[in-house]
């Protein structure tokens, strides 16, 4: 198939564009062009700021697509201007978040709303923007208001979990692996029993090449693997694919460092279950712990350039035990 991908060059974007370019289909990547990676598969790029996607119907039209995938809709406005850009395309995947479900909003408000694990009938948020006021440059975000306007289109959204793998820039093992590059040898940990839906970024590449290779999926599709690691069991995993014998101790919740907070107790867990899935595509989802181990073995050659040196936070709290 003839595709748009809009994003594509960054994390799961570039990891489906190197999974769709290897299956033969066609692409067509647009992007800011602030991005640009050497090693991405040889195909056309066209350079655009988001907002002026419909200045560009003329060589999307040229471009003739099949189909869209839609990495980068964070908005209602986002979504309204693609498909004004790429009105006549026969399939359109959106890429969504399992932060749509109202248990996720419950974790912001510190309660306990939803029964695990989640499923696509699960009730979603109520309340919308759940990052205004919170997140810079997130004031209007809400992947609620993207579904809105592709759904009625009959496009196939993909609710993703916490995607983890190599190229990650939120860097979801961060939060072990800064201490153990610094030679911690203990680390302050919570009860570590949350529950929470994690993917790896090849498995979810995959995923998404099946859903467009099966244009009679459409509606919402959780992605995710099928057993979900409580916090503390998924440090260890990083600290064993490491290579690290630190010790993870426990200390109350009130002395965590921030980036461990999520360590600590948390009301509403946000396991899902991805069974329509791998019903629907025949998907399958790798080792976690071979995935980890190859994530972690990345990140590890790859630190980023800003990582905090400081371990004060963490020493108040061991100090506290």
């Amino acid at each position: 198939m003839k595709v748009v991908v809009l994003g594509g060059t960054r994390f799961i974007g570039r990891a489906t564009v190197e999974e769709l370019a290897a299956a033969g289909h066609e692409l067509l990547l647009v992007h800011r062009g602030q991005l640009e990676p050497d090693d991405l598969p040889r195909v056309p790029h066209l350079h655009c700021e988001r907002a002026e996607l419909a200045a560009h119907r003329p060589e999307l039209e040229a471009f003739g697509a099949d189909a869209v995938i839609d990495f980068f809709a964070l908005t209602r406005g986002d979504a309204e201007g693609a498909l004004e850009a790429i009105p006549n395309a026969d399939r359109r995947i959106v890429i969504s978040s399992m932060d749509v479900y109202r248990a996720f909003g419950s974790v912001l408000v510190e309660r306990e709303t939803d029964p695990v694990p989640i499923t696509e009938e699960s009730p979603v948020r109520s309340d919308r923007y759940p990052y205004r006021g919170k997140l810079a440059g997130r004031e209007d975000y809400d992947k609620l208001d993207v579904e809105d306007v592709y759904l009625p289109r009959g496009a196939l959204s993909v609710r993703l979990p916490m995607v983890y793998g190599e190229r990650d820039y939120q860097r979801r093992e961060e939060f072990i692996l800064r201490r153990v590059r610094a030679g911690r040898r203990q680390i302050p940990f919570g009860a570590g029993s949350w529950l929470t839906c994690r993917g790896y970024v090849r498995d979810i590449a995959r995923a998404i090449r099946l859903a467009l290779d099966n244009p009679s999926v459409t509606g919402v599709l959780n992605l995710c693997e099928d057993r979900s690691y409580s916090m503390r069991l998924w440090a260890r995993m990083i600290l064993e694919a490491a290579g690290s014998d630190a010790e993870l101790v426990r200390v109350p919740d009130d002395t965590l460092p921030e980036d461990l907070q999520e360590t600590g107790n948390m009301a509403q867990h946000v396991a899902a279950s991805a069974q329509k899935a791998r019903r629907v595509l025949g998907w399958t989802t790798s080792d976690p712990t071979d995935s980890l181990g190859t994530s972690v073995r990345w990140h590890l050659a790859h630190p980023p350039a800003n990582a905090s040196e400081n371990f004060s936070a963490d020493d108040r709290a061991l100090g506290s035990v």
